[in-house]
């Protein structure tokens, strides 16, 4: 993770130092609040021009408790993410529409906790959000999303029971963000 993050860094200061030769494009960072929330993590590296928004995305979440099948706990998500986001208007404010694709890794538990499994699939993902420009570069990014697993896992066998990743997933959550 830690090295995760520093090329993440790394990449930004020299997309910076290109960006401010050539203004046409846009760079930023953004942190999301739910997976904090389930004590997980989140960090969005995207480059946009003109209306178009770029964003590669690494996160952990631990699905809240209400959305896992019933005599199922613990269900823990390491997604790694591609959008693609359109802006109806200039300077990637206000509202914006975006698809992607996901790799989710997950591990699940049952009720009991005596053991783990793992599952992978990959998610297609279409969103929409509103970003809220509150000071500077700084920016709020109130979204929904949701979530249609396309392939991989459909069932997971864990302490002799079978656990079936949903097909599709909402997600709404709470975004802050800075940008050049």
């Amino acid at each position: 993770m830690k090295s995760t993050l520093v090329s993440l860094f790394l990449l930004l200061m020299v997309i910076s130092a290109q960006s401010q030769q050539n203004r046409k494009i846009n760079i930023g960072i953004e942190i999301d609040a739910l997976p904090y929330i389930t004590g997980g993590y989140y960090g969005s590296l995207w480059i946009g021009h003109e209306h178009l928004r770029y964003r590669a995305i690494i996160t952990e979440i631990t699905t809240p408790e209400f959305f896992v099948e019933d005599g199922f706990t613990n269900n823990k998500i390491n997604a790694y993410t591609a959008i693609v986001d359109y802006f109806f208007k200039p300077d990637f404010r206000k509202w914006w529409v975006g698809v992607g694709l996901e790799y989710w890794k997950g591990s699940i538990q049952t009720d009991a906790r005596t053991s783990t499994s793992k599952y992978e699939n990959v998610i297609t993902t279409a969103g929409t959000g509103y970003v809220w420009k509150f000071y500077k570069k700084f920016y709020l990014n109130p979204w929904a999303a949701l979530h249609v697993r396309v392939a991989g896992d459909n069932k997971v066998m864990v302490d002799s029971q079978e656990f079936n990743p949903p097909v599709i997933t909402p997600e709404v959550s709470l975004k802050i963000g800075w940008h050049l």
